[in-house]
């Protein structure tokens, strides 16, 4: 088990070096951005159909990382990232590693939650060794709802991030950082939520809130903000802006979707692929660290 971790560390060391020095991120807009001392802050964009191989090297000039799903994503029923892991780190992408939650209305009692966590993380972790993940990748459970979650879901990530350890990966979530209202003077987040159970040293947190502000809407700053930006101080990782926009919310923003509520991509000028964007504190998120 120490020589894993070992070799797991000395891989994350390798892609992270490679993605610093690749011929693809020295000639892209991010470069003075990405190689500067004082930088904390990556670009990435996440969507939930593989864009296509002509859409590399267009949006890798705006972006250092990408997300890759293990799963078929929120309402599809096939996965179109399978197989695509080894073009994309040809391109100098780093990774946000997905696999879908699901909703609380599917776990009937904890008995069932704990059950099913256990069955969805085994699964994850085969399919992330399957694509040639390294052990100690990062996976994200992607939970779409917002708020306090039941007694049932926290039964669920608990019986995930012990499996997914035991496999020798690690547990992230995708989840709300915005506040909900509760009662008068009390609000909750998702992120909060699944902090108090589990503590940020036990699972990574990529939360969600495009909300304006904090949320610049939809841009692509060479030096974006920090994920602490969006209200959830220990994030990792900041989804910003999405697609289609949710007028509510974002009201605010600056006037930079396109017409049809979506997100594009600086590059992409015939609006080919819809995308969320966000920041993290690594050009790879998905990557334990040294």
């Amino acid at each position: 088990m120490r020589f894993l971790l070992l070799f797991s560390i000395l891989l994350c060391a390798l892609c992270v070096f490679a993605l610093t020095f690749s011929p693809a991120f020295s000639v892209s807009p991010l470069a003075a951005h990405d190689t500067s001392e004082h930088s904390r802050s990556y670009l990435g964009f996440d969507r939930n159909m593989y864009p296509g191989d002509s859409s590399l090297p267009i949006l890798r000039k705006s972006f250092a990382f990408i997300s890759y799903w293990l799963s078929p994503p929120p309402g599809e029923r096939r996965n179109t990232w399978k197989g695509k892991r080894e073009l994309l780190v040809s391109h100098g992408f780093g990774f946000l590693v997905l696999y879908r939650g699901p909703d609380s209305g599917e776990l009937k009692s904890e008995t069932d939650a704990r059950v099913k966590g256990n069955k969805d993380a085994g699964e994850a972790a085969a399919a992330a060794k399957e694509e040639g993940f390294a052990a100690g990748t990062i996976i994200f459970l992607d939970i779409e709802e917002g708020g306090r979650l039941p007694g049932t879901y926290h039964a669920y990530l608990r019986a995930w991030m012990d499996e997914l350890k035991r496999a020798s990966f690690t547990a992230g979530v995708y989840c709300s950082g915005i506040p909900v209202k509760e009662e008068p003077g009390v609000s909750i987040t998702t992120a909060d939520d699944i902090s108090s159970h589990a503590p940020s040293h036990e699972i990574v947190i990529w939360a969600y809130n495009d909300a304006c502000p904090p949320s610049p809407g939809c841009a692509f700053p060479v030096n974006p903000p920090a994920p602490s930006a969006s209200g959830i101080s220990y994030a990792a990782v900041w989804q910003f802006a999405q697609s289609p926009r949710r007028r509510k919310l974002t009201a605010r923003c600056p006037a930079k979707y396109a017409p049809d509520g979506n997100c594009y991509a600086p590059g992409d000028t015939a609006h080919a692929w819809f995308l969320d964007v966000n920041s993290a504190t690594s050009a790879n998120p998905s990557c334990v660290p040294k």
